[in-house]
């Protein structure tokens, strides 16, 4: 089994690739979602487990929360996938506000843990397709969040723990002509 400060060295590794390739700008919103489960080496909502989400929220966020960004943390399908957020980051994006609070076995671990360690949280519907990078950890589908176009961001980091890492950036969609330019 992997060590839970492991888990934590490759969760910041992780989001400093992340926050070095997409070079966001204060106040931009990453979407986080995590199965526990996964990276644990189970079968995603299984084994939900609070202590490798500790893990991995000391690891992600200093980094995260370093560079100023909003952090989104996604719940599972159970709670509709609804979003972790801080109040302030609610209102700045105009983003709905849902009642439900996540618990181990509704929502999942990572999202329970953003839920007691974020400053004014409350939960939102989603985010509609407006983060401008995240961070898929153990294949729990966050694409619906990002803003088009979503770009890979690729990695020499495939996993943390045992579950697989997948991360995007987004840009501004082309658009025009054969006059237009880009730089």
């Amino acid at each position: 089994m992997i060590r839970l400060e492991e888990i934590q060295a490759q969760a910041a590794r992780a989001a400093e690739i992340l926050v070095e390739a997409a070079a966001p700008k204060p106040g931009q919103l990453c979407v986080i979602g995590c199965s526990t489960s996964e990276v644990g080496g189970q079968m995603i909502g299984s084994a939900s487990s609070e202590e490798i989400a500790a893990a991995l929220w000391a690891g992600l966020t200093p980094v995260l929360e370093g560079a100023g960004l909003y952090v989104a943390v996604q719940g599972c399908e159970h709670i509709n996938r609804s979003l972790c957020v801080s109040r302030s980051c609610m209102e700045c994006y105009g983003l709905p506000e849902v009642m439900v609070r996540p618990w181990l076995h509704a929502g999942g671990a990572f999202a329970t843990h953003a839920f007691a360690h974020t400053e004014d949280p409350v939960m939102v519907e989603d985010l509609r397709g407006l983060a401008h990078l995240g961070m898929d950890i153990g294949g729990t589908l966050i694409g619906m969040h990002l803003r088009p176009v979503a770009v890979p961001v690729h990695s020499p980091l495939r996993e943390i723990g045992a579950a697989r890492v997948v991360m995007a950036r987004t840009r501004p969609k082309y658009v025009g002509g054969p006059r237009a330019r880009y730089e």
